[in-house]
């Protein structure tokens, strides 16, 4: 009789973790079509500006714009800032891979995966990308054991 296999162990949400999620998980685009909305928010306050209809509104947009292109250009800083502020950061996760899914538990936060609800699996070299209908979560190599690695690559040629 073959056993239900069940993986529990514990890490530490600290910078490198943050960091390594926000490498892996997100595709920074630097393309025009991306500073599309600061170049927008500048042009429409340069035009209020010379036209003289409102000075505060004009000044207010062109700083937008050069806000929202700041936001581009520095996207992992400030993603890397919010998260270290944040509640959750410095504590212990409890992480738990079985037959049902994958299970994180802390004091602050505590979520679950069910394997049913997995649309695709993509493996990284880091860790795995684990899609869901509306959302994609990261799960980090470094905390797992080969067996744990295996079981989810299973679970991917499963989806």
């Amino acid at each position: 009789m073959k056993s239900e296999y069940s993986y529990t162990t514990q890490y530490t949400l600290d910078k490198s973790h943050f960091s390594e999620c926000f490498d892996e998980s997100v595709v920074i685009d630097t393309s025009i079509r991306a500073h599309k909305k600061a170049i927008i928010f500048i042009l429409i306050g340069i035009v209020l500006l010379l036209t003289g209809i409102n000075a505060y509104a004009s000044w207010f947009l062109i700083v937008l714009g050069i806000l929202e292109a700041l936001n581009i250009r520095y996207k992992k800083p400030w993603w890397l800032m919010r998260q270290m502020v944040s509640k959750a950061a410095s504590n212990e996760v409890t992480l738990t891979i079985d037959e049902q899914g994958i299970s994180n538990d802390s004091f602050y936060v505590k979520g679950s995966i069910l394997w049913q609800d997995v649309v695709s699996i993509s493996e990284s070299e880091q860790g795995f990308l684990i899609k869901q209908a509306n959302t994609v979560n990261y799960l980090s190599k470094r905390s797992l054991d080969e067996e744990a690695i295996a079981f989810v690559c299973s679970k991917m040629n499963d989806v």
